[in-house]
């Protein structure tokens, strides 16, 4: 059941500087981004073409990076190599990440560094650089004071477990002890080395893993988690199922299912980082489970329609609870910044781009002529639409005789077009710059080379194509007959 709008509005207000405390394995998580074209001739394997590089937190640093994007005071606990990608850790820690970071440096092993070539939305290979042995002797012992030392004032401790060397005995021990709430996320094959924590944090695959048992459908994972409860000493254990939602197993209650609300999904890299993440902190701000569960359903379905392991802000949340709501036209008006989200996604998905602007004040069969037209050119059509302000600026006094909403959601109702997204400004070349479209589209009563943006569309490769106009059909036309048709 998604998240009533007012409740999420409190529960984001609640949670701000709430305190938690990520312990566990980082790593330093880079994406390579390129586009194919072609086979190598020296072996049967695809040849990126390097475009561009992201490197970013993962594991216990992306649950870190996510309490912090969600307003909450977040203090990070892991352990780092004395190599370059240590480095590169620290200084993802520092500045405005919004993290505190209390990193031991172990000279013995390098840091974990996980790095995935990428050719528009598809995975090619990832290449893996890890030391998984436990921690020992003065590295282990610093770990462990730093746990006890910082873990105090906390409202939930989250546990990443992800086999790398941090979750030694002693450091799960040390959380335990803490005035906190403890969640562990695990990829371990047993349960039972976590003794009695609130929480542990399995997705449907890993809960297999643990059980042995098929986690494919309610009465599966209801199975699953009751065995589960029995070999080991956890309160709870939650289970995240993708798009069918998460179950939840309490000692001695039974199994419950919180249902999923469909999303596109564009890389799920980190989604259940930005799961527990978002339950954490919220049952660290005193939500219910329910609240809390919701919460993190809400967070991890923007977290998928994001590149790599992505943060999720309150903005987004309350944008995403609120387009629950909304009607589908609705859904595709935009402001600048979500269109710019939008054409990233598009553009690795390899959709060609089409961008076209005007008042639109009465639709008329023209426009949708036009539009349709246009839509034919590309895979995304983008509209950006004249405000009030700018349609008086352009037409005179008494328009636009529909105002921007009304203008946006007939616009928004048209199968041919994906995004409306409002200016300001007396032209669009703002948002042409912003959306860099493939092609930029005009009515055949311009000529090329008077189409705003035009130069610069084709600077970066992209064209500019005239429509085709229905004779006879305009908004001036439309007014001038209604005026005719009071005056006699």
């Amino acid at each position: 059941m998604p998240m009533d709008f007012n409740t999420l509005q409190t529960l984001l207000t609640t949670l701000r500087g709430v305190r938690v405390v990520c312990v566990g394995d980082i790593m330093v998580d880079r994406f390579i981004y390129g586009d194919v074209h072609r086979v190598s001739a020296e072996a049967p394997i695809p040849v990126l073409a390097r475009t561009r590089d992201l490197v970013m937190l993962g594991a216990s640093g992306n649950v870190a990076r996510n309490v912090a994007a969600m307003g909450g005071d977040v203090a990070l606990i892991g352990m780092v190599g004395g190599d370059a990608e240590g480095h590169e850790a620290m200084r993802l820690i520092g500045g405005e990440s919004g993290i505190e970071g209390f990193l031991v440096t172990d000279p013995s092993r390098p840091t974990t560094l996980k790095t995935r070539f990428v050719s528009g939305n598809q995975q090619l290979l990832r290449v893996d650089l890890e030391d998984i042995h436990p921690a020992e002797g003065d590295v282990a012992q610093r770990l462990v004071r730093t746990v006890r030392d910082v873990a105090q004032g906390a409202g939930v401790i989250i546990i990443s477990d992800y086999g790398k060397g941090v979750v030694t005995d002693a450091v799960i021990s040390a959380c335990r002890e803490a005035a906190a709430m403890v969640i562990v996320d695990s990829k371990a094959r047993s349960f039972l080395r976590y003794g009695p924590v609130d929480i542990i944090k399995p997705n449907a695959a890993e809960l297999a893993y643990a059980t042995g048992m098929p986690t494919g459908t309610h009465e599966e994972v209801q199975a699953a988690l009751e065995h589960a409860l029995t070999l080991c000493e956890a309160k709870a254990i939650l289970v995240t199922r993708a798009a069918k939602g998460i179950s939840l197993g309490v000692r001695g209650q039974p199994v419950r299912h919180f249902p999923g609300v469909p999303r596109e999904v564009f890389d799920a890299s980190g989604a259940g980082d930005t799961t527990i993440a978002a339950l954490g902190l919220a049952l660290a701000a005193q939500a219910t489970m329910e609240e809390a569960i919701s919460f993190a359903m809400l967070a991890s379905g923007i977290a998928v329609g994001k590149v790599g392991t992505a943060t999720v802000s309150p903005d987004e949340m309350i944008e995403a609870s609120l387009s629950v709501h909304m009607a589908t036209a609705e859904v595709k008006i935009a402001t600048p910044q979500r269109m710019a989200e939008e054409v990233n996604r598009w553009r690795i998905k390899g959709q060609r781009i089409g961008f076209t602007n005007g008042c639109f004040d009465i639709l008329h069969r023209g426009h949708v002529a036009y539009l349709n037209q246009a839509r034919t050119w590309c895979d995304k059509l983008i509209i950006g639409l004249n405000s009030d302000r700018s349609v008086r600026t352009l037409k005179g006094e008494g328009r636009p005789v529909n105002d921007l909403e009304s203008r946006a959601l007939v616009l928004a109702g048209l199968g041919c077009v994906d995004l409306v997204v409002p200016f300001d400004e007396d032209t669009p070349l703002k948002l042409i710059l912003e959306a860099r479209p493939d092609i930029l589209i005009k009515g055949a009563d311009y000529a090329e080379s008077d189409v705003v943006g035009g130069a610069e569309v084709k600077s970066w490769g992209g064209e500019v194509r005239l429509a085709q106009i229905v004779e006879g059909y305009s908004t001036t036309a439309a007014i001038a007959r209604l005026t005719e048709g009071r005056r006699s």
